[in-house]
């Protein structure tokens, strides 16, 4: 049986994981229009390989196939609001990749390594010495990658691009980013200052709101258990 309390933490915990990855506001950003290009040694790219680059402050992570072709899961509004294949294959922008996390729209598709890098440097294979596990053999990897290509379910927290690769590459699905932020989320409920900062925004809020059911429940429920977890 769902525990409806749970699956909406469970939420919350996503949402709150999207806006501290996310430079919502980064004046530095690039426009749509104006995507980063940069020239990649494709030799020093094997079948198989993980491919590794820096994009709107979260990891991005591939399976490189080989030509030029790298397989990676990426979020993409664009798959529930068209079903126009030349505009969907289009490298995904920040624009569109922002709202498929939140609409959790995803599919695993093939792009140039230009593309996928969207302008960053690409490690290769760093996951191998982060993770100190066994790699299966490349070919097995990119053919695991290539059966897995179409639309995919999208979860920040349990099926990212980094469960993509790391089932791909070691046979099990893991994320030490997710994994790195849950625990930072584990520690500021358990911080006491944060059952304090809770309850004065409270009633603030019953203060701005009034007595109302949706303004009371959350003001009394949000700090009752962050006291329970603390």
């Amino acid at each position: 049986m769902k525990n409806p309390m749970l699956d909406v933490l469970l939420l919350l915990l996503q949402k709150l994981l999207l806006i501290s990855s996310c430079r919502l506001f980064n004046v530095g950003a690039p426009d749509d229009e104006q995507e980063r290009k940069k020239s990649y040694e494709l030799t020093a790219f094997l079948r198989g390989d993980v491919l590794e680059v820096s994009r709107t402050h979260l990891t991005h992570y591939g399976i490189y196939l080989g030509d030029n072709r790298v397989a990676h899961l990426m979020p993409d509004i664009l798959l529930v609001l068209t079903s126009d294949k030349e505009r969907t294959q289009k490298v995904v922008s920040n624009t569109r990749l922002i709202p498929g996390v939140v609409c959790r729209v995803a599919s695993i598709r093939v792009d140039t390594v230009e593309d996928f890098a969207y302008g960053a440097d690409v490690l290769v294979n760093h996951l191998d010495q982060f993770l100190k596990k066994k790699a299966l053999l490349n070919e097995e990897v990119a053919r695991r990658a290539e059966k897995l290509l179409g639309m995919a379910p999208y979860s920040l927290l349990w099926n990212n691009c980094e469960h993509f690769v790391t089932y791909c590459r070691y046979g099990t699905p893991i994320s030490p980013q997710s994994d790195k932020f849950c625990e930072v989320v584990k520690i500021i409920i358990r911080d006491q200052r944060s059952f304090l900062a809770s309850v004065v925004l409270g009633l603030m809020f019953i203060v701005w709101m009034g007595l109302t059911s949706y303004a009371t429940f959350p003001a009394i429920l949000i700090p009752f258990f962050l006291w329970m977890a603390g």
